[in-house]
């Protein structure tokens, strides 16, 4: 096992360092001990902790009466938990502007500030922003890397790949996730780690993200329903549906909404936008977001289950892995500029994932546990969506593939549709 002090490269190392090149400060945003501070690490001259126990309150103070000398250090200076004292936001910004230079701070934070209303300059031209997310399974090293996301762009679909990721250790690193302490642990303790997150956010980080106080089994019971959810398009008032039975009819939609709105402003959930592409027909196309956690072993860890459970219920399996690859494509495309988007009409023609570049090129994607039968309905799936984008108003699909849990290789088939399990992605 290597060290807990070893880093692992990050994706977002390169698209740090891009964007330092080009901005007076970066923001780096994510969930809790998705490796935000640690990455910032590797590029900080130097480093002020806004939580370091028994400093809060005296950074908090200066931040408000001498946030220079809270500014001073070499550059570029890291500012940990910048949220804590979010009237820093303006202090950065005013010495980004009259310094005229790039790369002077980095800011990393776990939550959104919950007071925003003090913050004069929205830091347009002078903030860019990066999200981290826990690792994608090339960082982890468990992908092999010999399918890239870019090289597919590019137009090479003559791949061959080779993944030695089987139906169990799937499952195990589905459960365990991405959270880079737990990829360096041993996998009895690794599992311990999700638990141990979602503890926390029940407790103590959706009490503190506004200030508002909110009840931990409440919390819980909203977790599970997302869960179970994930991957699909439902509606608060279905998710109400699950909770009131333990709650009673007083509970409101509107209470479900602050609580899912915490949530996602600690990183906890990231739904999926809806894609519009244009279409030869008049097809209405759904535009509700999509349900899914930042991690799969998030939604593990709500229900309460672990690898064995998946391989018994390989439909919630499914689900699950759905999550973990949406995680990873999602930090891949951000390399390439590009973002993760879903598809569903009124006919129920649906595509799990569509990386859109921001030069107009797209690739269909539909997620499958793996098995002739399922990925034979994907490559279905993808020629039907295919057909109907009208390509005299927008590029045609630079690629089509099926990503899979399980199968030892990577490969195109006859009809063009690529077969790539997910231990054989990179970006």
């Amino acid at each position: 096992m290597a060290g807990l002090n070893i880093y692992r490269p990050r994706i977002a190392d390169k698209i740090l360092e891009r964007k330092l090149k080009g901005k007076g400060a970066v923001l780096i945003e994510g969930a809790k001990w998705c490796g935000k501070t640690t990455t910032a690490e590797q590029q900080a001259k130097s480093i002020l902790y806004m939580s370091e126990p028994g400093k809060v309150e005296q950074n908090i103070q200066l931040a408000t009466l001498n946030p220079k000398l809270l500014l001073k250090g070499d550059n570029p200076r890291l500012i940990d938990e910048w949220q804590i004292a979010p009237q820093l936001w303006d202090s950065i910004r005013f010495e980004s502007d009259h310094r005229h230079q790039f790369g002077l701070f980095i800011l990393t934070g776990s939550s959104v500030p919950p007071d925003m209303s003090k913050i004069v300059h929205s830091g347009t031209g002078r903030f860019a922003w990066l999200r981290m997310r826990p690792m994608a399974l090339w960082e982890s090293g468990e992908s092999s890397g010999d399918v890239s996301l870019s090289s597919l762009f590019d137009g090479n679909h003559d791949i061959a790949g080779l993944s030695n990721l089987d139906m169990e250790r799937m499952a195990f690193i589905t459960c365990r996730g991405g959270w880079p302490s737990s990829v360096e642990m041993s996998d009895d303790i690794a599992l311990d780690q999700a638990f141990d997150y979602i503890d926390a956010v029940e407790h103590r980080d959706i009490q503190r993200v506004d200030g508002v106080t909110r009840d931990p089994g409440r919390v819980h019971r909203l977790l599970r329903s997302y869960a179970r959810h994930q991957g699909g398009q439902v509606t608060n008032p279905t998710i109400r549906q699950d909770l009131i039975e333990n709650e009673g009819e007083s509970l409101d939609v509107d209470t479900i909404a602050s609580y899912i709105k915490a949530l996602k402003n600690i990183f906890v959930i990231e739904d999926v936008e809806a894609w519009n592409p244009n279409l030869r027909s008049k097809t209405a196309i759904r535009s509700s977001d999509t349900r899914y956690f930042t991690d799969p072993s998030i939604a593990t860890a709500a229900l309460g289950i672990g690898p064995n459970d998946l391989i018994a219920d390989l439909n919630t399996f499914g689900l699950i892995f759905e999550t973990l690859c949406i995680r990873d494509l999602r930090t891949y495309s951000e390399a390439l500029n590009g973002g993760v988007y879903h598809y569903r009409d009124k006919n129920g023609l649906e595509c799990d994932a569509v990386i859109h570049l921001r030069d107009g090129r797209y690739g269909l994607i539909e997620i499958k546990l793996g098995g002739d039968k399922l990925i034979n309905e994907g490559a279905t799936t993808l020629r039907e969506l295919a057909d109907k984008i009208d390509t005299t108003k927008m590029k045609k699909p630079s690629f089509m593939m099926v990503l899979t849990a399980i199968g030892d290789y990577a490969f195109r088939r006859e009809d063009g549709v690529l077969v790539v399990p997910i231990g054989c992605l990179k970006d």
